[in-house]
């Protein structure tokens, strides 16, 4: 299941315009690849317990250099970045089903978000979270005012409301093809599909669970596990 995201949006006191600085920023790329450009999104990151009672956190925040309205969209005409909710160890399942016999057709992808009442609460106590940190004495300096979903957005039905209708995924999704022994799961322990001879699938999609943070460390490991399988096998298969 993609891990829910959502933002709200800050930015810098600075002057009106930004045309100057821009420009040495991207002169300053071409010709020395340092600078701005040269960084990538996300530079900080941290994890919360939004729900006191929670044993491990809850909440992963990330702090991005710059500023937008979702992904792949221009950025923002002004100076500003992004503090981002990711709910971790989401509760709401989604599902991906074959419609047809045809193997290039696309298949019917139902991610519902935000079903479990507890991803809704949680999610919603990131928010908050994330808005006392912009309020803290060391960035509370550097804000002018928030941007999105903005001071009028104060009540916790305003809020899920935004994160329900602005909301996205943080691009870690898991367990299309989950690894286990009861009738659902697609693999078995060795990431073989079952029943089918002589195919296995061996990347993130075989994760029961989503891991409490980015997927990238873990899918490395599974790729190195399933080669090693995969060897393993074929060394004991009768020649």
């Amino acid at each position: 299941m993609p891990r829910i995201y959502r933002v709200f949006f800050v930015y810098f006191h600075e002057s009106a315009s930004n045309f100057p600085r821009s420009v040495l920023a991207a002169l300053r790329f071409v010709f020395l690849r340092r600078g701005f450009l040269a960084m990538g999104q996300s530079y900080a990151t941290g994890f919360i317990r939004a729900d006191p009672a929670a044993a491990t956190p809850d909440i992963q925040t990330s702090v991005a250099v710059l500023s937008f309205d979702k992904p792949g969209d221009r950025l923002h005409d002004f100076p500003g970045f992004t503090l981002t909710a990711r709910r971790l160890r989401p509760e709401s399942r989604g599902t991906v089903t074959i419609r047809s016999g045809d193997p290039l057709a696309p298949p019917a992808i139902a991610p519902n978000y935000l079903t479990s009442e507890k991803d809704c609460a949680v999610l919603l106590a990131g928010v908050k979270a994330n808005r006392r940190l912009a309020q803290s004495a060391a960035l509370r300096p550097w804000i002018a005012r928030e941007h999105d979903p903005g001071p009028s957005c104060t009540s916790d039905a305003d809020l899920m409301e935004f994160l329900r209708t602005r909301g996205g995924i943080a691009y870690h999704p898991v367990g299309t093809c989950r690894m286990g022994s009861d009738a659902h799961a697609v693999v078995d322990a060795r990431l073989r599909v079952r029943g089918v001879q002589g195919l296995r699938v061996i990347d993130a999609s075989i994760m029961p669970t989503l891991v409490s943070g980015n997927t990238y460390a873990p899918t490395v490991m599974i790729g190195e596990k399933g080669a090693e399988m995969v060897l393993e096998d074929a060394a004991a298969a009768p020649r």
